[in-house]
């Protein structure tokens, strides 16, 4: 019998662009898209949509009993920087929907979870260079603390109650699909933006804050990959780290100067920056490499290509 899959948050920047990848393989029918509202017309039209609020328990229920789900992607959630601005909402929004879900795998109404983390669980005190799978995690914001109580709450629910749940934590992601979502990586997003509309962009962030990032295919193919691994290859419950490549807003401003001759960069750092210089510079993901043989496909040239040409188009 075929797998039916329900997607929460799939409106969302990664939420649509999985809905859209995991109906390619699975079938329309096979794949459920959810979300608050109708807000994102190109995924409610593209196939079986349901209104599900993340935060009500029943009204994930009714939607997994009346469709026969059996695994469930849990993408909705409050991101970095909004959920400074919101730290009560981020919190309820951001646990709740994860509580709901692992109670509805413990009593068996579905079989499998994915559930995204993200590089926010780590902190000033994280070693910086390589960050290891397992180190010292001190997140300074809201959202990192929900997805550093996320992962142990996993972890738990597979321990006690044999829940099998997956999870990465996502660096940032780059898409030309989707517009960012109020997240501190969103500079890398807009910069191409800006560069095709006006020229010239002003980051928010210094000039030479390193972050690791991701191009959103990707981010995907990591996610159906984790989701198709076997059980027994799954080794860490909490969340794999995840890398592609590091780079600053000074050298994704150059990569774009190689293709944009004209373009131009001004740095006005903002809140954002204290929450980027808490975050990493570069990820060891090697067990995830190991594991379920993770491996990515873009560099910083690559995706700058990839970027300006898509949104060319648009």
């Amino acid at each position: 019998m075929a797998s039916k899959i329900l997607i929460i948050g799939a409106c969302g920047q990664i939420g649509s662009e999985l809905t859209y990848k995991l109906r390619e393989i699975h079938g329309d029918d096979n794949v459920i898209a959810s979300d608050i509202s109708y807000n994102n017309l190109d995924v409610v039209n593209s196939g079986i949509f349901e209104i599900v609020d993340a935060q009500d328990y029943a009204s994930i229920l009714i939607c997994v009993e009346k469709h026969k789900i059996d695994t469930i992607y849990l993408m909705a959630a409050m991101l970095s920087a909004t959920g400074e601005k919101y730290p009560m909402k981020a919190w309820d929004l951001n646990m709740n929907s994860l509580f709901h879900v692992l109670n509805l795998a413990k009593a068996k109404y579905i079989s499998k979870i994915f559930w995204p983390s993200s590089i926010a669980v780590f902190g000033p005190t994280t070693p910086k260079e390589n960050t290891p799978q397992h180190t010292v995690m001190e997140p300074s914001t809201v959202y990192g603390i929900t997805k550093q109580v996320g992962e142990r709450w996993c972890e738990y629910y597979f321990e006690k109650y044999d829940v099998d749940v997956r999870s990465i934590r996502y660096p940032g992601i780059i898409s030309w699909k989707t517009l960012p979502g109020g997240g501190t990586t969103d500079y890398a997003v807009e910069i191409y933006h800006k560069a095709l509309k006006d020229g010239t962009y002003e980051s928010f962030l210094s000039e030479n804050t390193e972050l690791p990032m991701m191009f959103m295919d990707d981010a995907i193919d990591a996610t159906i990959k984790i989701m198709d691994a076997p059980a027994d290859n799954i080794s860490i419950r909490s969340s794999y780290n995840l890398a592609a490549m590091s780079f600053t807003p000074k050298e994704i401003a150059e990569s774009i100067k190689s293709e944009l001759k004209d373009f131009t960069i001004t740095y006005k750092p903002d809140f954002r920056q204290q929450i980027a210089d808490s975050w990493p510079k570069s990820i060891d993901d090697s067990y995830a490499r190991k594991d379920w043989n993770w491996n990515h496909n873009f560099d910083l040239k690559l995706m700058t290509k990839e970027m300006l040409t898509q949104l060319s188009k648009k």
